[in-house]
């Protein structure tokens, strides 16, 4: 049955400029750097890259996996390039940030799933700028526990692991298990009980109000206590379909009953991504 167009709302007409984005992409052409703003299609691209903010991508452009609602290409990974943890130091310190994020696709065909390279990044971006701030965005790494022992241990501030939707919903995301996901989360802080977690969700694949807050709760019971609520945009008409836009007044009521709960910051909005504004989680403590 062919799918039936539904149009945007006016609060989701987020007007994309290619012409804003000529420095950044030209910046990160040089160092031959990938962003996950580019991979995954992201609405904020030209609100970020005209900031000179990014988020690095590493370990390549192509998942092991099939999650049905991401833009990420699925075609068979290519081995990490060595050079790229100096790379992406040398990129953040070009670009003068404070406040570093770094993501991968998941890399289940690499042993570790690719931490020690994460762990690289780091130390690589700490060697040149101690005083930076680095966030991590890991998959879930098959949740063993070498490899987020690693991570955990890092140097990060922020290491985060998003759950994206609720347990109903999970067929969406080939090869991952909420538990499994919720247990990455507990053990980072296991590992490493000085580090902050944090996870994102998005909301319109159809998930209820109960279902959103029993999420919450379960994210804090393993102590993540940063939290970012998105929209979910479908990347194409072969991803999965947008159930529902959304309204502005839902997203503020998530908002407020996270903190209520006991978040330590949440962003709650149509264009909130798990690394958009990063740096704020922080700030606004």
């Amino acid at each position: 049955m062919p799918r039936i167009f539904v149009p945007k709302p006016e609060w989701l007409r987020k007007k994309i400029t290619p012409s804003s984005h000529k420095a950044m992409k030209n910046l990160l052409a040089e160092e031959d750097i990938h962003t996950i703003c580019e991979e995954a299609l992201c609405p904020n691209i030209s609100e970020c890259f005209s900031q000179k903010v990014a988020t690095f991508m590493i370990l390549g452009t192509r998942c092991t996996r099939a999650c049905s609602f991401c833009a990420v290409s699925r075609d068979r990974p290519l081995p990490p390039d060595p050079l790229e943890p100096e790379k992406i130091a040398n990129a953040v310190l070009k670009l003068g940030l404070k406040h570093a994020v770094i993501t991968s696709p998941t890399r289940d065909d690499l042993s570790e799933g690719g931490a020690g390279h994460f762990c690289k990044t780091v130390y690589a971006i700490k060697t040149l700028d101690a005083s930076i701030g680095i966030e991590l965005l890991i998959p879930d790494m098959q949740e063993d526990d070498q490899a987020l022992e690693s991570i955990a241990l890092s140097g990060a501030k922020i290491i985060g692991h998003n759950m994206e939707t609720v347990p109903r919903l999970y067929h969406a995301r080939k090869g991952s298990g909420y538990q499994r996901s919720l247990s990455v989360l507990r053990k980072l802080l296991e590992f490493n009980p000085k580090c902050i977690t944090k996870s994102g969700i998005m909301l319109g694949l159809g998930e209820r109000d109960d279902e959103v807050i029993k999420l919450m709760d379960d994210l804090l019971n393993v102590g993540c206590r940063f939290l970012s609520i998105g929209q979910y945009l479908a990347p194409s008409l072969h991803h999965t379909a947008v159930a529902e836009y959304v309204r502005l007044e839902r997203f503020d009521f998530f908002r407020k009953v996270g903190l209520e709960m006991g978040f330590g910051h949440i962003k709650s909005s149509p264009y909130t991504r798990s690394s958009y504004m990063a740096h704020e989680y922080l700030e606004e403590q």
